[in-house]
């Protein structure tokens, strides 16, 4: 099985400085990809005559964007006006049949906008959501959704659980992942009225392995694989683990240079501090799917490094080979009709 990838070289903060790099990297570990790398021909290979190397040129090939949607443009005015951007064109790849996968860290507005209106969700779906895995105590798990969707119905949660339960299967391997459901409390008779309509939902409507609600506490503790909440919830859970992880490192930081014992200290804990930082570090997480879409859409991280955009293009691989857009297209009609 080949596995075809559609990358937006211009997109990010760094555009192709990034993504070029980390598509060697891909195409170096993983010996089953191609890559139609998209963006301004004379920007790509520009660089690619000067690092790319020569093993690996036939398994690539360049299409051609003139625009670039920017990070602060209006998602409305890109779709309007930049139709021939990088971002517009890896979507078109993936909808018209030439790529299997399309992974951009450009612009999440106009990356929704068009996704939406280029590729279109499944007719079950009623809206896409931003699905990740984050680190846990335990390995990984899927939460969804990070952003998306800020206001949701009990139906949305209902198909957000669906959706990461198949796509925690394709990326992990789990057969039955175990899904719980974001709220203030484990029992079932507190949060608000459609955190509890979605438990009644979930038990009744679908076949999953559902655990029931759990606290915010629970999700780092791995006691799930995979946890639904609404956009606005997701998002703050989300951006508030990464600063909890960056002051803690800072804090060590400080900690272990305050004083030459400290320092002495710090030198015998590298290794396990290496370790530390290694098995919590977000880059290795990098790359959000945008579930619920009749193509795999790959989201990056804008600052993203060139590892760290290796790691979403890794997870692009990953749902394609699990067949992630097959489960969900075989499985989500009966799911909530059952």
């Amino acid at each position: 099985m080949t596995i075809r990838l559609a990358v937006d070289c211009m997109g990010g903060d760094c555009g192709a400085s990034v993504t070029l790099p980390a598509v060697v990297n891909l195409l170096d570990s993983s010996l089953d990809v191609v890559c139609s790398l998209v963006g301004i021909e004379t920007v790509i290979r520009k660089w690619m005559d000067d690092n790319f190397p020569e093993r690996l040129l036939s398994r690539v090939n360049i299409v051609h964007a003139p625009d670039v949607v920017n990070m602060d443009e209006s998602p409305n005015v890109a779709l309007r006006k930049k139709r021939d951007s990088s971002l517009a064109k890896v979507m078109e790849l993936v909808q018209g049949g030439e790529a299997d996968a399309c992974v951009s860290a450009g612009n999440t507005g106009a990356l929704m906008v068009f996704a939406y209106f280029i590729i279109k969700t499944f007719d079950s779906i009623e809206r896409p959501a931003i699905a990740t895995m984050i680190p846990t105590t335990r390995g990984s798990v899927c939460m969804l959704d990070l952003g998306a969707n800020v206001d949701c119905r009990a139906v949305h949660l209902l198909q957000f659980a669906i959706m990461g339960s198949l796509l925690t299967k394709a990326v992990t391997g789990i057969s039955s992942p175990l899904v719980g459901l974001l709220n203030v409390g484990g029992e079932e008779i507190k949060g608000n009225s459609v955190v509890k309509e979605a438990v009644q939902l979930i038990r009744q409507q679908s076949n999953l392995n559902f655990h029931g609600s759990i606290e915010g506490s629970d999700i780092f503790n791995g006691i799930v694989d995979v946890v639904v909440c609404d956009g606005f919830v997701g998002n703050i859970v989300l951006k508030s683990s990464e600063g909890l992880l960056h002051m803690l490192s800072t804090a060590l930081k400080q900690e272990f240079s305050s004083g030459v014992m400290n320092r002495l200290a710090a030198i015998a804990a590298y290794p396990m501090l290496r370790r530390f930082r290694d098995r919590f570090d977000s880059r290795r997480y990098n790359g959000a799917c945008l579930v619920g879409l009749r193509s795999l859409v790959i989201k990056s991280h804008g600052s993203a490094d060139a590892y760290a955009f290796e790691q979403a293009l890794h997870y692009a691989a990953k749902a394609v080979r699990g067949r992630f857009l097959s489960l969900l297209e075989d499985s989500i009609t009966n799911a909530l009709d059952s």
